[in-house]
């Protein structure tokens, strides 16, 4: 089994950057292939990225070339770094696992990107 939790949220401006973390616990996460998610107010949650046990990532069209998922081993870590922000990426976000089925899920952190 594992747990996710989810931090690095916060409020910054247009242009600006953000971490998002996501602390896994398990075993086995390692072996897991992992994603990250978002959902605004009033809109369907949207599939961000995901990574798999290999590293391999895919994105979205809206946030490829602005956000990169990345994942440390040793720290039990998956990582959302997400620049030149937009309005438009407000949202929760939040990460999960595994990709073929999505049945474990963080609490969400929130990201607020002002104009």
């Amino acid at each position: 089994q594992v747990q996710l939790v989810e931090s690095g949220g916060g409020s910054v401006q247009a242009g600006g950057s953000l971490r998002l973390s996501c602390a896994a616990s398990g075993n086995t996460w390692r072996t897991y292939c992992m994603g990250w998610f978002r959902q605004a107010p009033g809109k369907e949650r949207e599939e961000v990225g995901t990574i798999d046990s290999d590293g391999v990532t895919t994105y979205a069209h809206s946030v490829k070339g602005r956000f990169t998922i990345s994942k440390d081993n040793a720290k039990n870590t998956l990582y959302l770094q997400m620049d030149s922000l937009k309005p438009e990426d407000t949202a929760t976000y939040y990460c999960a696992t595994p990709c073929d089925s999505w049945h474990t899920w963080g609490q969400g952190t929130q990201v607020t990107i002002s104009s």
